[in-house]
């Protein structure tokens, strides 16, 4: 039997860039947003260091069953062999980040 998919999705979100992993993504049937579910997270308890980025992301986002992130707010869907560390960064912290373009506001 083969592995499900595993996506590591980057996005912005309030000025920083989320890394998760989920076993889902598609798009979403509201218009412009992708759907991205089954969020992946290390057992709780699991291993003698416990990683506080994701204790924080699990703590923001382990009751969630289906995020749908805007697709201006997306930065990249990889598909990935294994679970990398997650993380929260600081969207200016020297990468070179660059969103969609959103249409120019109304006057």
């Amino acid at each position: 039997m083969r592995n499900k998919k595993l996506y590591k999705i980057t996005f912005l979100h309030l000025g920083k860039s989320y890394e998760l992993y989920a076993r889902h993504v598609a798009t979403s049937s509201l218009w412009g947003f992708i759907e991205v579910g089954e969020l992946v997270f290390e057992p709780a308890g699991e291993g003698l260091l416990v990683d506080p980025t994701e204790e924080r992301l699990r703590e923001e986002f382990g009751d969630t069953r289906v995020l749908h992130l805007p697709m201006q707010a997306l930065l990249r869907i990889e598909e990935v062999e294994r679970k990398g560390s997650m993380s929260i960064r600081d969207a200016a912290d020297g990468q070179k980040v660059t969103p969609f373009p959103l249409p120019p506001k109304p006057r």
